[in-house]
């Protein structure tokens, strides 16, 4: 066959294929049809403290979410079982985007309760930081899911301009990871760490996650995405918490 031909049918099995010199990742990427920020913190509390800390930070959360005048929820908030231990991550969701962010940051200032939970909160933690995510427009929303389940969060540092290839890989990839319900959510870093991605499966345990992902390398395709996955990234740090 012709070169040219077999080109235009390669290019064809990618979906949502995006031009990287139009827009900006962020308009390219995210969702059209929601205006969510993400943050995503990572925090590595003192061995001893990690029960206190996970009494005391439920306690706040549940008081945000009561809390109406607060355009913000906790998505999901986690303890790490395998990878860096002692640490706790929590993703939390703006509606209304930088604009809630804000609003958010601005009352949480003059909120007496929340400045000593965080004097309170300080004296157990080692090390924190956090990052702004938008999510991935071909991935699936991170809704409540009925549990127990473990989650595996695998963080990926993409080479700087690859972003949009990964986007585009990626957009036909997750098709394949459908099957079981694994797919919580995609996103990539826009203040913090730049370059990031986070994928984050959930499974009903360490055994399932096996068999899911024996079950992608099946089916005809999976494997291509894994050569282009590893042609775009860097280190992958993996986490599994519930």
């Amino acid at each position: 066959p012709h070169p040219s031909s077999d080109k235009g049918w390669f290019r064809s099995l990618f979906v949502h294929k995006v031009d990287a010199r139009k827009d900006a990742h962020s308009n390219l990427l995210s969702k059209k049809e929601t205006s969510n920020l993400y943050k995503i913190q990572f925090h590595n509390v003192k061995p001893e403290c990690l029960e206190a800390y996970n009494s005391l930070e439920a306690e706040v959360q549940n008081r945000l979410h009561q809390d109406k005048d607060y355009p913000c929820e906790v998505v999901g908030s986690w303890n790490t079982w395998y990878g860096e231990q002692d640490q706790a991550v929590h993703l939390w969701r703006y509606t209304g985007g930088y604009p809630a962010l804000t609003e958010c940051l601005q009352k949480l200032k003059t909120n007496k309760e929340y400045l000593e939970f965080r004097k309170e909160r300080a004296k157990m933690l080692i090390s924190r930081r956090n990052q702004l995510l938008l999510e991935f427009s071909f991935w699936n929303e991170p809704l409540p899911r009925q549990g127990p389940n473990m989650y595996e969060m695998r963080s990926y540092s993409l080479k700087p301009g690859t972003m949009i290839e990964w986007g585009n890989h990626w957009a036909r990839a997750i098709k394949y990871r459908q099957e079981n319900n694994e797919a919580v959510g995609g996103f990539f870093s826009q203040i913090g760490d730049l370059y990031v991605v986070h994928h984050l499966w959930a499974y009903e345990s360490l055994q399932s996650r096996e068999e899911t992902r024996n079950s992608a390398w099946l089916k005809e395709g999976w494997d291509a995405n894994v050569f282009y996955t590893g042609k775009t990234a860097g280190l992958c740090p993996h986490r599994y918490s519930q």
